[in-house]
């Protein structure tokens, strides 16, 4: 029971100090400087700079940083409102994490959040926690969601796999396989999105497509959703969603 004791006072501690952290920065008049973005130069030498991760030592790090509060204990999302982070790729995670740390992920209060805790962090910790996502299956899509990523009407999956798969060059737009993989299954520091969950996707691409989110290397997903309509980004994000799950028969 002390034991146990113990571990809850340090989660709450840890908490504490994220939201003591967050809430100072907001409250700061001083304008911070601005924060010089990546080059896929200097981000792969940031990337190549940090220790080795472990795995085992990540879900310690998973764990005493309450990240489960969150992202769900083994880095599934409970709800929509959260991304998952099971199956994530070593290098997207641990990109997040340094442009949390350096304020180029700055676009809302989750982002604000996520700064105060990457910054309690140490590159080990980063590398470590990087590592533990990277080790998990990926995502299935939380239940709350299953009856809107699933099933897409057969006319319905022939418009989304023609964008993911192919593009449009009529908008110019890229297809999302060409960066994400065939299956959402990401590459180096393009992340996984298969199973990901709807509401977290949609929010993303529309502080994509409104210049608040500006942390991609390339400016590529910036240039990417606005070329989407919303029922575009919608039909995306519920096709991602249902990589997540067991196949469901087409509707008619």
């Amino acid at each position: 029971m002390k034991q146990a004791a113990l571990h809850t006072t340090r989660h709450a501690l840890i908490l504490a100090a994220a939201l003591a952290a967050f809430t100072f920065a907001q409250a700061s008049e001083t304008a911070a400087p601005s924060v010089k973005p990546w080059t896929p130069v200097t981000l792969q030498t940031a990337l190549k700079d940090l220790p080795k991760g472990n795995a085992a030592a990540g879900q310690k790090v998973h764990d005493s940083m309450m990240c489960a509060s969150c992202h769900g204990a083994t880095g599934n999302a409970a709800t929509m409102n959260w991304p998952s982070v099971a199956g994530q790729r070593f290098d997207y995670t641990a990109k997040m994490l340094l442009d949390y740390r350096s304020g180029l992920r700055d676009e809302d209060e989750r982002a604000g959040l996520m700064t105060s805790i990457a910054r309690l962090m140490t590159p080990q910790q980063i590398a470590d926690v990087s590592a533990y996502y990277a080790s998990l299956p990926k995502p299935v899509a939380p239940q709350a969601q299953a009856a809107l990523a699933a099933p897409l009407t057969a006319a319905e999956r022939k418009r989304v796999e023609q964008i993911v798969r192919k593009g449009d060059s009529s908008r110019l737009i890229t297809a999302c396989a060409s960066c994400h993989g065939l299956h959402g299954e990401g590459k180096g520091t393009t992340p996984a999105i298969a199973g990901q969950t709807t509401d977290y996707f949609i929010r993303t691409m529309r502080l994509y497509h409104g210049g608040e989110r500006h942390n991609d290397v390339y400016k590529g997903m910036r240039q990417f959703s606005q070329r989407l309509s919303e029922a575009d980004t919608l039909l995306i994000a519920r096709y991602y969603a249902s990589l997540g799950q067991p196949r469901i028969a087409q509707a008619d």
